[in-house]
């Protein structure tokens, strides 16, 4: 994992939202309080408000984490979840390609019976329906870029729905991915993290509008994308 970078990102405030872009290495919630997070990291810079983060992102995922500052926009959010008019879509790295190139996975996400804090896709015990749309967004001549978007939010889903679905994520070793690649002069890729990002965030705001808020994939990403052959602009949505 990489080392934390120095300051998360501050997107958009207002009454109700604070929109953070997260770097990677950095949990958005701790089990203890007082280790490093997102959630700790608002809580000091803004002590006058009473933050609720509605999305969580593994610590080694970069990018958009929504943060409610009131009781309407916690249930405003809610409702949008609900209703499936909460938006995410994510960016990520895979040495493979899906089979088909676009389409749905829908397995569920359960606890892996060898460690209850990772998950596996498929039934088991705890299992939770879980649904991710997905679609090769660009191809590289070392890799692929895909363009996910979760239905649902469980712990894990992306990832592991990736790798059931022949595509783990780069530098995700959990999840049966790789992390370096040799390519054909020779040279090494290596991913120190994760490679997903959460690119953009949209939701009904308020009743009869649209909110929509995107954050460009972080350096690391970037220089991994470059290295594997791809383009700067195929991180365009």
């Amino acid at each position: 994992m990489p080392d934390v970078e120095p300051e998360p990102k501050v997107l958009h405030r207002d009454e109700h939202l604070l929109i953070i872009d997260k770097p990677p290495g950095l949990p958005t919630t701790a089990p203890r309080g007082k280790d490093p997070s997102l959630t700790r990291w608002v809580e000091k810079r803004f002590s006058d408000l009473s933050a609720h983060p509605t999305s969580r992102l593994d610590a080694p995922v970069s990018g958009l984490v929504t943060f409610a500052l009131t009781r309407t926009a916690n249930r405003r959010l809610l409702a949008a979840r609900r209703a499936g008019a909460y938006e995410r879509i994510y960016l990520g790295i895979t040495l493979d390609e899906p089979v088909p190139p676009e389409g749905e996975w829908a397995w569920p996400i359960s606890l892996d019976p060898r460690n209850p804090s990772l998950r596996v896709a498929g039934p088991g015990r705890g299992q939770r329906e879980a649904r991710t749309r997905y679609e090769v967004w660009a191809r590289a001549s070392a890799g692929t870029l895909l363009r996910l978007m979760p239905h649902t939010g469980r712990t894990h889903q992306l990832r592991v729905h990736a790798a059931r679905g022949g595509a783990p994520l780069f530098g995700d070793h959990v999840y049966q991915g790789a992390r370096r690649s040799t390519l054909a002069d020779g040279s090494v890729v290596t991913a120190r993290r994760v490679m997903l990002h959460c690119a953009r965030v949209s939701f009904p705001w308020p009743p009869g509008d649209r909110r929509q808020f995107n954050a460009p994939v972080r350096p690391d990403m970037e220089r991994t994308w470059l290295a594997l052959g791809g383009r700067p602009s195929d991180f365009d949505l």
